[in-house]
């Protein structure tokens, strides 16, 4: 009969910093939708058109997108409930428009490689920014 111990500080290998490698994943993260968040509001009209969705749920998806990102540094920034519930909602923002963008834009291929049916690419990279955002949602500051 075999036993288990549970991972305990006593237990488990630290390394130095290792209780600020959360910052490397919140940092691509928030790096990204930051980007993809900001870059959309002087061409709102034009992205809308594009997606064909109407101009105030594309601004809507800008906005989110931006406020996640920023929302998913701040959440880390304070080891309060406020920051924990900061980066819940962040994390649950992302999941939010990475669904819609997968059910949009990406589903039907796996591939993030552009292809005649999918110029955008597939969903590869998306389901990996869902699950991070995911993560965050679930866990927040107890990454």
């Amino acid at each position: 009969m075999s036993t288990t111990t549970p991972n305990t500080p006593d237990t488990t290998l630290s390394l130095p910093g290792a209780d600020l490698a959360h910052w490397i994943v919140r940092a691509s993260l928030a790096g990204t939708f930051i980007f993809h968040g900001v870059t959309k509001f002087p061409y709102l009209a034009a992205g809308a058109d594009m997606i064909g969705m109407s101009l105030w749920l594309w601004t809507l998806v800008a906005v989110v997108e931006t406020a996640a990102g920023v929302g998913i540094v701040l959440g880390g920034m304070f080891n309060t409930r406020i920051g924990d519930l900061i980066t819940r909602a962040s994390g649950l923002g992302v999941v939010a428009i990475m669904v819609g963008a997968i059910y949009l834009v990406h589903w039907g291929q796996w591939s993030n490689i552009p292809s005649e049916t999918h110029p955008f690419g597939g969903m590869e990279f998306q389901t990996l920014l869902l699950a991070i955002g995911a993560f965050f949602g679930l866990r927040g500051n107890r990454s």
